[in-house]
């Protein structure tokens, strides 16, 4: 058992095997055929800088429920084809797109070596789906097994040496992956937050039960306005305007996704009704599942979302390691990379 410090199903994991009833017609949020892709005529910038070592190739996959995957495999410049390499699946942020910090870390594990895939999830980004921008987490889960399906049957991937990394809110549902595909050798979380916790209890707890129905209330009220024909609602995590009450985590969250740093254009939100949903997951009830196989939660010492990863790891079995960046809040590990412990990762992965 490790604790590092760096210096300077229940009910939804089994919900992977749950059907998506795609709707039809086309609206602002999707179109006639919504398990195909939604390729951009202008991809957007990405959130950082290109490496001349690294090269980067557009694909597509679907995943069981035939929903089209978008992704940027990212792949070193001199990387021998003809070769078995190890490969990493990197999930993004909560309501983000493969361009932001996902990519960040693919093209950086790409350059030391290896086989990196950053995918948009079912419903957002460049992925297919429909309504668009719906959140389902058992959907999601299994976006990460189509990864693997990829990434497995590519002639120049070792199947028996693809690890998983997930992001903020990814992290979950990499996690929920793991402990449901053997496949996946080997998983990592940085700044992981649990979506179920957070969307049924607020951070550190801060919403009551009767707040919780109340919510549930509401999205019922919603649902029904919507079936009628009702515009989508939808939930913005971060404004476009800060308010002047606003809290330190929200001003955390608004200097990335606001700011040169973090703003992508196909960042668009959730919808409102995918919040039933998401109180429903527990990505942590079969997690000492993935043991043998390695697990790592990595967080910053300052980070809102800290105890997401230490309950993550009081609950896996071993091997598993908690490392903790010294200075680093929460989304620092989206993109600082002086904070960002990519040694780490490259050790862990490389042990696959």
């Amino acid at each position: 058992m490790k604790i590092n410090f760096l210096n300077g199903l229940s009910l939804l994991c089994a919900a992977a095997a749950l059907a998506l009833a795609i709707q039809s017609g086309a609206s602002a949020f999707g179109v006639s055929d919504g398990s195909k892709a939604f390729p951009a005529q202008n991809d957007g910038p990405k959130t950082f800088a290109p490496d001349p070592a690294v090269s980067v190739e557009k694909v597509f996959y679907t995943n069981r429920l035939d929903i089209t995957l978008a992704g940027d495999l990212y792949t070193p410049k001199n990387l021998d084809r003809t070769k078995k390499h190890a490969a990493i699946i990197v999930g993004h942020q909560y309501g983000a797109v493969k361009e932001q910090a996902a990519g960040l870390y693919a093209q950086e594990l790409a350059k030391r070596g290896f086989v990196a895939l950053a995918f948009d999830m079912s419903f957002n980004g460049e992925s297919g789906g429909t309504p668009r921008h719906s959140v389902d987490p058992g959907i999601f889960v299994e976006d990460f097994s189509a990864s693997v399906d990829y990434l497995g049957t590519r002639p120049f991937v070792d199947r028996n040496k693809i690890g998983v990394l997930g992001i903020c809110g990814s992290g979950g549902f990499a996690t929920c992956a793991a402990s449901l595909d053997p496949r996946i050798k080997a998983l990592a979380t940085v700044s992981m937050y649990d979506m179920g916790a957070a969307t049924r209890n607020g951070l550190n707890n801060s919403i009551s039960a009767e707040q919780r129905k109340a919510t549930l209330v509401e999205i019922g009220e919603q649902r029904w306005r919507e079936f009628e024909g009702g515009e989508p609602r939808m939930r913005i995590g971060t404004p476009e305007k800060l308010p002047e009450n606003a809290s330190e985590v929200s001003k955390e969250f608004y200097a990335y996704y606001r700011s040169e740093r973090g703003y992508h254009p196909r960042y668009l939100g959730t919808r409102f009704t995918s919040n039933a949903a998401l109180m429903n997951f527990y990505p942590f009830e079969m997690i000492a599942d993935i043991s043998p196989r390695p697990v790592l939660f990595i967080a910053g010492e300052q980070a809102h979302s800290r105890y997401f990863s230490e309950e993550a790891y009081s609950r896996a079995a071993e091997p598993k390691e908690l490392y903790i960046v010294k200075g680093a809040g929460h989304v620092d590990l989206y993109d600082r990379r002086e904070l960002i412990p990519f040694d780490k990762l490259e050790d862990f992965f490389g042990k696959m």
